[in-house]
């Protein structure tokens, strides 16, 4: 059994952690382990010493937010495989440095950012997009040309998990109550259910999800929550979701959220635009309208406060990008 680490831990036993032993100085002492940031998969601690800091992230045999999900342990492995993997052309200047990896207490160090707040604020103010699509973007490219090796993990059993919230749950009949969220949302939904020609595209891509066929490094789960916004810098994190697959993905993804932000499907010609490579455009717009589907429907919400006639619009956009 490994040793659970969480906010409230002693210091001492966090300290006699070999992986944490290597990051101190002789004589360093831990002074604070509090929760840095609103992450939903992991334990996430920010470790503070007199004269330095560091981020202690930890995985669960469960998703954290929602304990009653299994999620597999090994994603940690997988985070530490993508940092490792980008690492090998150099220091990342968008991404966090890996300080230590402790493989059997699933522990992962990282340099602390400061502090930061993640970019889902682009849903109340779709003006910050401007600022930061060209980063992305670049971003996103670098990282779906890096070469990474044979033995990258598969992730096929968090792949299996996200798949299920992605491109099934929130196509069928399901326990979660979206009158709950906002009255009316239920009836909203309706058009994506019970739906053979849609499911059928569904399916496809989701298939395509699930294989190992593909050889593109990519992150995973590259929306707003995963960007950092420090000192007008923006920084990519957590890449547990990664897997060797394709670039549509991600760019499908983070077109979705540029969409619900704007209101404009503009925004996936400004990252066609800022990308500025060869990808399938059409699997990329269809990812995108099955991402956007799955947040306004689905059990993974976002702090999106629109209204109803507002989602309608948006799942109207939604079902057109899927169908088309």
């Amino acid at each position: 059994m490994f040793t659970y680490i969480d906010k409230n831990t002693s210091f001492a036993t966090i300290e006699k952690l070999d992986v944490v032993q290597k990051v101190l100085s002789e004589g360093e002492n831990i002074l604070s382990a509090e929760i840095a940031g609103e992450g939903n998969m992991n334990v996430v601690l920010r470790i503070t010493t007199a004269s330095n800091s560091f981020i202690l992230k930890q995985s669960r045999p469960f998703v954290q937010k929602y304990q009653d999900i299994n999620a597999p342990l090994e994603r940690i492995h997988t985070e530490y495989s993508f940092y490792s993997a980008l690492s090998q052309g150099g220091d990342r200047e968008y991404l966090p440095k890996v300080l230590g990896y402790d493989p059997e207490n699933y522990i992962l160090l990282l340099s602390d950012l400061g502090a930061a707040a993640d970019c889902t604020s682009v849903y109340k103010d779709s003006s910050e997009i401007k600022q930061l699509v060209s980063s992305l973007c670049a971003y996103a490219k670098d990282i779906h040309q890096t070469e990474a090796p044979a033995s990258f993990p598969k992730n096929q059993a968090l792949k299996t998990l996200n798949y299920q919230h992605i491109f099934a749950l929130p196509f069928i009949e399901n326990d979660f109550d979206l009158n709950q969220i906002q009255e009316g949302l239920a009836e909203l939904a309706k058009p994506f259910k019970h739906n053979p020609s849609l499911q059928n595209t569904i399916d496809q891509i989701g298939k395509l999800y699930l294989s190992d066929t593909g050889d593109t490094l990519i992150h995973g789960d590259y929306y707003p929550g995963s960007w950092l916004a420090v000192n007008q810098k923006t920084y990519v994190i957590d890449p547990e979701f990664s897997f060797k697959g394709f670039a549509e993905f991600d760019l499908g993804v983070m077109g979705a959220h540029f969409i619900m932000a704007s209101s404009s499907i503009e925004g996936l010609s400004t990252i066609l635009t800022h990308y500025n490579a060869q990808i399938d455009e059409q699997l990329m717009r269809k990812i995108a309208g099955i991402e956007m589907s799955r947040r306004l429907i689905g059990l993974a919400q976002l702090p999106l406060e629109r209204t109803l006639q507002e989602k309608k619009e948006l799942l109207d956009i939604a079902y057109e990008l899927i169908t088309a």
